[in-house]
């Protein structure tokens, strides 16, 4: 018999070297892949794996996340029963801004677990893109007879910060959690709600104990935890760097097939628009470019977001345009990052490096 999942999605952390990126919007908030929002893969992750209940643990600055989920529509969350329920992050007892997981999230949301009916729950940050269905890693959990199964990527790039790393035998059966190796934690598992309400009670109010990570070390030899090998595609945004590779990645026919499936379609909130005008002397080579966007210039190897506008003779190469971007004539932007409704004026030339862009915050002109 297939167990009952509760889904907890965590929010409240920073996106530390993501710059103004972050500023005034949480890492869950950003735009990606011309139309969408972090927060909505593990969103639509969960909604596609049959889970029903979703709990959202928002930080301080949640205004842009709401605005964006609201009660949960587009993914089918806003119901009588169940549904979408937005709940308050801590603000106290902290180790850092960019940790994930936090003790205290869970201590304070501790009604959703009491109430809920669940047998497992499955829990996921918001900064990492990939397309699962969790009822394949439920099998595996209820296959295993594990407490803690969390998902893993083998071989992922090692230098994302903050990243956690499996040590596991060769059945899968997890031994230790390290700050190096090839076995990338995804930040997403599944425990059995019994045992996360043990957590909750047990260590609540022991202070060094603020992450749940922490707790699984602590008991690694006490309960049975195991690893699930994810082998599609999978981006996490923790860098400006890596905001830049996510958004290349989509560029990609390959990725973009595994993320944007028809059996487990990605959804986000709608916004109804005009079809995008492209110019006479418009130019487009190897670019996303949604609806509502006026392209004039010149476009490569790029992402744009809805209405943003390219002038004629401008060159745009490498670059992420968030919404309402507009690029006078003349202008070349190369390795540039433009928040909303920033303003690039005739013949400004701009350009970062590869692996090191250069971020323009919103309502600037320039």
């Amino acid at each position: 018999m297939m167990k009952r999942m509760l889904g907890i999605i965590t929010a409240n952390f920073s996106g530390g070297e993501l710059g103004s990126l972050t500023a005034e919007r949480p890492v869950a908030s950003l735009p990606v892949a011309g139309r969408y929002r972090l927060v909505d893969f593990p969103l639509s992750n969960m909604r596609n794996s049959g889970i029903t209940t979703v709990g959202l643990i928002t930080p301080y600055l949640y205004r842009s996340l709401m605005d964006h989920v609201e009660e949960g529509k587009a993914w089918q969350l806003s119901r009588k029963t169940g549904g979408l329920f937005v709940l308050p992050g801590s603000v106290y007892g902290l180790k850092g801004e960019t940790d994930k997981f936090l003790l205290r999230d869970f201590i304070q949301n501790r009604a959703i677990l009491d109430r809920s009916s669940s047998d497992v729950v499955v829990v996921t940050t918001s900064d990492w893109v990939y397309n699962i269905d969790f009822r394949d890693v439920l099998a595996q959990h209820n296959r295993t007879g594990a407490d803690v199964t969390m998902l893993y990527k083998k071989d992922f790039r090692a230098n994302v910060p903050g990243s956690q790393f499996l040590r596991m035998k060769d059945d899968g059966e997890v031994t230790a959690i390290a700050g190096t190796g090839s076995d990338c934690f995804l930040d997403a598992f599944i425990i059995n709600r019994p045992l996360l309400l043990s957590f909750i009670s047990w260590y609540g109010s022991v202070n060094h104990f603020d992450l749940v990570a922490d707790i699984f070390r602590e008991n690694m030899n006490r309960m049975k935890v195991y690893g699930y090998a994810f082998e599609g595609y999978a981006g996490v945004v923790s860098t400006l760097a890596d905001y830049m590779q996510v958004n290349a990645d989509f560029l990609s026919q390959d990725v973009r097939s595994q993320i944007f499936r028809v059996d487990r379609p990605i959804q986000t909130k709608v916004q109804d628009n005009a079809p995008t005008k492209y110019g006479d002397n418009a130019a487009v080579k190897n670019a996303l470019i949604p609806t509502g966007c006026v392209i004039s210039g010149t476009v490569e190897d790029s992402v744009l977001f809805r209405g943003v506008e390219i002038a004629e003779g401008a060159v745009v190469k490498n670059c992420v345009l968030m919404q309402h971007t507009k690029v006078g004539p003349g202008t070349v932007l190369d390795n540039v990052v433009c928040d909303k409704n920033v303003v690039i004026r005739a013949d400004t030339h701009i350009a970062g490096a590869e692996g090191r862009p250069i971020a323009i915050p919103k309502n600037q002109e320039i």
